[in-house]
């Protein structure tokens, strides 16, 4: 078909299902469609409500089929730092007031980030709420009135260091994030050259302070945490990395050491041999689980956990002068000021925009999951993770990935239950209708016995006995089989009440006649003709056995968690809390749920209707 023809071909659909009624056909063109099946979709098409389900659904279809191989599905997935999350785009959206201004100085958590221009004025954005009553965004009127010159942000709380040496602490405060030792204290108040702040860094409920006279101060969670600093070492710390509840310290002398009371059992005492002596190393970095030092001859050395490809080092094209560490990522600034990133990408934290490599980095600001580079022009450049389209759940999954997978799962489930159900329907009805008698008889009373059970409570007997001794696929595999295997009786009955009144007709005595095989006379002449009201009848049983899957699910004896499906997500929906304060957990599940299974039935309708002479208008 040429290009021409088909618009034109289009147009006249469009202009028919949507803007006008049906054309009359003439008696002519109406002898041309000579199948029930091409009568059928004359018919469907003519219907817009029937067509506008079919295009919505196909392309729901098409989104869970392909999706996932966008949306990839860990089910091992879980991070608590993410947890109940809104849907939301602006984890890395810096006011422009602030570039405006210009940065003097960046810092981010989890899901938001903070800031101050060269003029001392604070910036906050992103997901700033910690829980109901604590929100990062409620900046004390103190810290407003200071003229901050550092600032840092923890999992959920942030320090700030004031011109005149103050430290403020808002946030979280509830696990002693913002009581000082009294060392702390005591060099707070003396100030001077005892209290010049070099380096302020947060983490997960703790918080760490060094000083140009090489003494480091660690206060917060005791529980959580190892806020101590062994006595040998004050006065020595140069600069210290932080992980998710230790730290390792950079001496003066050019040395790395742990300075912590946990030096038995922490994975991070055991200190490679490349950075355990004088002038060895030049600067450290620490993700969640590990911690990196860069070496005086620009090698970068990591150990720990590093459990999500933080130790595949690559190579560099230039000198490391910096590192920096992200929550399960590293990014270097080289010398030429280009930038390197390596470890987990999950969200897209070691996708370094192309636009640097025209221009030079000058600082670097590195979160959990966020960067920001600035340029020696002052123009500030993003990458990471900039906020979860549907939000998070209550492992911090991302909602969107986990309905693509869940609806590929249903689906899949649905069809296949379908395909089973339809296969035992059309051998036993074509058997009973067909040759009637005895057969039939026998065949109607099972047919009856398998209708007369009670579905849902059979379906979660069956699925709580059995399924407690498979693993999540092989349970799978065990619900598809229960769906088709008690769903085929209005399909048995169907066919027969069909093959009944087909067996008599001319074709089929004109076939006995010839010696064509009894079950050849079923399968391959008769069925054919009866095949478009099962086309509907599979269509409608597709949607039942979707929504029989999810109530399976959602009451917890379908396909267990973390496997996702469109029911077990709305299992969530039990939960008072869940209903209450995160909507979206349930909300886009069901909605999407909803439409699809709208759209199946106004399919099957459409189909039904097609069907039915007295809508021909004829």
């Amino acid at each position: 078909m040429s290009k021409n023809k088909k618009e034109f071909f289009l147009v006249r659909w469009f202009k028919r299902m949507f803007l006008g009624a049906r054309p009359e056909l003439s008696m002519e063109e109406a002898e041309k469609i000579q199948t029930p099946m091409r009568q059928m979709i004359s018919n469907f098409v003519h219907k817009p409500l029937a067509m506008t389900g079919l295009i919505v659904f196909l392309a729901i279809f098409a989104f869970v089929m392909i999706g996932p191989k966008y949306w990839v599905l860990d089910l091992s997935e879980q991070d608590a730092t993410l947890t109940n999350l809104p849907p939301s785009s602006n984890m890395m959206t810096v006011p422009e007031a602030m570039l405006k201004a210009g940065i003097a100085d960046i810092a981010a958590g989890n899901t938001y980030g903070i800031g101050t221009d060269v003029n001392g004025e604070l910036y906050i954005w992103g997901h700033t709420r910690i829980t109901e009553k604590i929100d990062i965004a409620n900046v004390p009127d103190e810290v407003r009135a200071a003229d901050l010159s550092m600032i840092a942000a923890g999992t959920d709380h942030v320090v700030a260091l004031a011109e005149d040496g103050q430290v403020y602490v808002w946030g979280n405060t509830r696990l002693k994030q913002d009581k000082f030792g009294n060392d702390m204290e005591k060099a707070m108040k003396k100030g001077g050259k005892d209290w010049e702040v070099i380096q302020l860094e947060a983490s997960n409920q703790f918080s760490a302070i060094v000083t140009a006279d090489g003494n480091c101060y660690l206060w917060g969670n005791g529980n959580m945490a190892d806020v101590k600093i062994k006595s040998k070492f004050q006065g020595k710390v140069a600069k210290v990395a932080l992980t998710e509840n230790e730290y390792i310290a950079l001496l003066n002398d050019g040395s790395v050491a742990y300075t912590g009371n946990k030096d038995k059992n922490s994975p991070f005492a055991r200190i490679p041999d490349e950075v355990k002596g004088k002038n060895s190393a030049v600067d450290v970095a620490a993700t969640a689980k590990s911690v990196a030092a860069l070496t005086t001859d620009g090698k970068v050395v990591v150990w720990g956990s590093a459990s999500k490809g933080e130790n595949n080092v690559p190579e560099f094209g230039a000198k490391v002068t910096k590192l920096y560490g992200g929550r399960f990522h590293y990014t270097a600034l080289l010398e030429d000021g280009s930038v390197v990133t390596w470890g987990d990408n999950k969200y897209k934290q070691l996708d370094v925009p192309e636009e640097l490599a025209s221009v030079k980095i000058d600082r670097m600001f590195i979160s959990n999951y966020q960067n920001y580079a600035l340029d020696t022009d002052g123009k500030l450049h993003t990458w990471g993770l900039k906020g979860f389209t549907l939000g998070t759940d209550g492992l911090g999954r991302d909602m969107l990935t986990r309905i693509v997978n869940g609806g590929k799962v249903t689906m899949t489930v649905g069809a296949i239950s379908v395909v089973i159900a339809t296969i035992l329907g059309i051998i036993l009805g074509g058997t009973a209708g067909y040759f009637g008698g005895k057969l039939d008889m026998l065949i109607m009373r099972v047919a009856e016995i398998v209708g007369g059970l009670p579905f849902i409570p059979f379906a979660m007997i069956l699925s709580a006995v059995i399924g407690t001794r498979l693993d999540p696929t092989q349970r799978m595999y065990l619900i598809m089989v229960v769906l088709g295997v008690l769903s085929w009786v209005p399909t048995c009955r169907l066919v027969r009440s069909q093959i009944l009144a087909q067996r008599e007709m001319e074709y089929v005595t004109a076939a006995k006649a010839m010696g064509i095989k009894e079950s050849t006379i079923v399968f391959r002449h008769i069925l054919p003709n009866v095949f478009s009201l099962l086309i509907v009848s599979m269509t409608l049983d597709f949607a039942t056995c979707m929504l029989t899957e999810s109530t399976l699910s959602y009451l917890g004896f379908g396909i267990p968690l973390p496997t996702p499906t469109w029911g077990n997500l709305l299992n969530g929906a039990n939960n008072s809390i869940v209903i209450q304060q995160y909507w979206w957990q349930w909300v886009f599940p069901a909605t999407i749920f909803g439409i699809c299974t709208i759209c199946i039935n106004l399919i099957g309708d459409g189909l039904r209707d097609a069907l039915d002479p007295k809508t021909i208008g004829r």
